[in-house]
């Protein structure tokens, strides 16, 4: 692709969808594997402590309040 001008509608960007077939197996081995990776970052994150909820908790400590993360 060349270089971008805005004068030209689309330049270069070719005609969707593409001829090829974009569903090989190689395409969605690596889709399902990008879904797991996606699922264990999300499991990690659910792991990770709430900052505006620890923030609060030791807010509420200062009033003499015992909070749990629950």
């Amino acid at each position: 692709m060349g270089k971008f001008n805005r004068e030209i509608p689309y330049n270069n960007l070719p005609v969707l969808p593409p001829k090829t077939d974009i569903e090989t197996k190689n395409i969605l081995r690596k889709t399902i594997s990008a879904g797991r990776a996606l699922a264990q970052l999300n499991g990690t994150l659910m792991n990770l402590p709430n900052p505006a909820l620890q923030e609060a908790k030791a807010s509420s400590e200062v009033e003499n309040i015992i909070t749990t993360n629950d």
